[in-house]
């Protein structure tokens, strides 16, 4: 519901940090499956075109057909694919992973990384590279990254640390840094940020605030910090662990969604008095639950349906 600006400085500079990182080469393919509304896109199309390798674009859908993927990728000889990790859990339980030799990174990104997914993904593609990648609407695709390592005893996925050009600084609300281990606001500083909200100008004061730790005296990039509103901590060995939302705000499937907004939504119904909706992890996804009170002004209509309510929501609620 927010339009987000984000410059294509930041998306260049992105780009030239995944170039730098991963080394990319003509005898890379990389497979385009991401729809166009989401940021992940962007370097699907443009990474690839940039630097000589074979761009691949699934069919429209196929990026939620573990089958179809499996086929496109043994047909296409991929070389490169990402994931949002709850596509990520079906997709490590297709058949015919075997086949896939010629993967060798899987960049993943868009959800919390659970720590026995990368342990699956190990084994079932024992050749390939898994990298955890971090970053909200409000910047430039990512802005941290981490290699994972496959049985490592912390048995957790960390996020990694800042990419090319972008400082991340873990404070309390007094905006002061916080020790080693301790939680705290993740903030973010750099040429990725987005420069604020579309005609919300109260809520880019609210969200972008003065950096108090810019390293320069010329006005630049280091000017402002984005409260991301995600929960993190220092680990020793300088990487960053995310440990959740700091308000109820939930991901699912990559998607940034805000709970009342649904509960306001349900209340608009005239049968509805009540609404709580909360989110659900059955270890294979995530789903939203909602439970609702029927309006007892109104006893003599029956409740509304789960049916009845889902097609209410359709109206003023995008689609899954």
């Amino acid at each position: 519901p927010k339009g987000v600006m984000v410059e294509h400085g930041g998306i260049v500079n992105r780009l030239a940090w995944m170039q730098a990182t991963y080394q990319l080469d003509a005898s890379d393919r990389v497979l385009q499956k991401t729809p166009y509304s989401f940021d992940v896109s962007v370097w699907e199309f443009f990474w690839p075109l940039l630097y000589g390798a074979t761009l691949v674009v699934a069919r429209p859908g196929g990026h939620q057909d573990p089958d179809y993927l499996v086929e496109v990728i043994e047909r296409s000889e991929i070389t490169t694919l990402h994931f949002v990790p709850s596509m990520l859990q079906a997709f490590v339980e297709a058949s015919g992973l075997e086949r896939l030799g010629r993967v060798k990174r899987v960049i993943c990104s868009g959800e919390a990384l659970p720590f026995a997914l990368q342990e699956r993904l190990f084994a079932r593609l024992p050749q390939a590279e898994l990298h955890n990648l971090y970053g909200p609407t409000e910047a430039s695709v990512d802005v941290t990254s981490w290699a994972c390592q496959a049985g490592d005893a912390r048995g957790m996925v960390p996020i990694g640390g800042p990419i090319g050009n972008m400082q991340c600084y873990v404070l309390d609300r007094r905006l002061e840094p916080v020790p080693v281990g301790v939680a705290g606001e993740l903030h973010l500083a750099g040429v990725g940020l987005a420069r604020g909200y579309l005609h919300r100008a109260d809520l880019t004061a609210a969200q972008f605030v003065p950096n108090p730790y810019r390293s320069g005296q010329e006005d630049g990039a280091e000017d402002r910090l984005y409260k991301t509103g995600d929960l993190c901590r220092w680990l020793p060995d300088g990487t960053l662990e995310y440990l959740g939302r700091l308000d109820h705000q939930v991901k699912i499937r990559g998607n940034r969604i805000e709970l009342g907004e649904i509960e306001a939504a349900l209340c608009c119904h005239a049968l509805v008095r009540e609404a709580v909706v909360a989110a659900v992890d059955d270890r294979v996804s995530k789903r939203l639950v909602a439970y609702v009170v029927a309006d007892d002004a109104r006893e003599q209509e029956a409740a509304p349906t789960t049916e009845v309510l889902q097609r209410f929501l359709r109206e003023s609620l995008p689609d899954s």
